[in-house]
């Protein structure tokens, strides 16, 4: 293994007990500054995006096929977001300040997706002209999971936060209670 892939793995390896330790208890909700970490991953992947399609790497994927590989990797990501989202406590304190702990499925999901696009970039660098697709294609499709998966969990908190706010109750914790 080479240095450029056992960097990122010991890096993952140091950050996941850090936030998995960080999310154990409740932190404070602001809902107002739930759109900040979107903007800034959908900044930052579209920067890598462009990034990538201008390295040289391949072709920037523009034919059907690849915008296909695209779409399904921004939908899945919105879908499991979405999920995560709702997976994430939030409660109204009595003093009127937002709680909300995150659940560690999905910052697992999260370091699963890195490592998937990490394992299988050298495989699909070797085997994409056997498929006729562009590799390129298949590795922005995991950028723009992580991007999806931002953006529909932020969406999703802060419509329930929102209803929490507002004097309404968390309708998700209420299903799960009654089951």
């Amino acid at each position: 293994m080479t240095q450029q892939q056992l960097i990122p793995l010991i890096v993952i390896a140091v950050v996941i007990p850090l936030v998995l330790l960080r999310n154990r208890k409740p932190r404070t909700l602001r809902p107002q500054f739930l759109w900040v970490a979107p903007l800034l991953v959908v900044a930052a992947i579209s920067f890598g995006i462009w990034g990538m399609s201008m390295s040289g790497r391949g072709a920037a994927p523009v034919d059907p096929i690849s915008l296909l590989i695209l779409a399904v990797g921004l939908g899945l990501g919105a879908a499991f977001g979405w999920q995560r989202g709702k997976m994430t406590t939030i409660h109204k304190e009595p003093d009127g300040v937002l709680k909300a702990q995150a659940s560690p499925i999905g910052l697992l999901i999260i370091i699963g997706v890195m490592l998937a696009r990490r394992a299988l970039e050298p495989w699909l660098a070797a085997h994409a002209a056997d498929w006729h697709i562009n590799p390129l294609a298949v590795l922005e499709a995991f950028m723009l999971f992580a991007a999806g998966m931002v953006v529909a969990q932020r969406i999703e908190m802060f419509i329930r936060a929102r209803n929490i706010q507002r004097g309404g109750t968390d309708a998700h914790v209420e299903v799960e209670v009654e089951r």
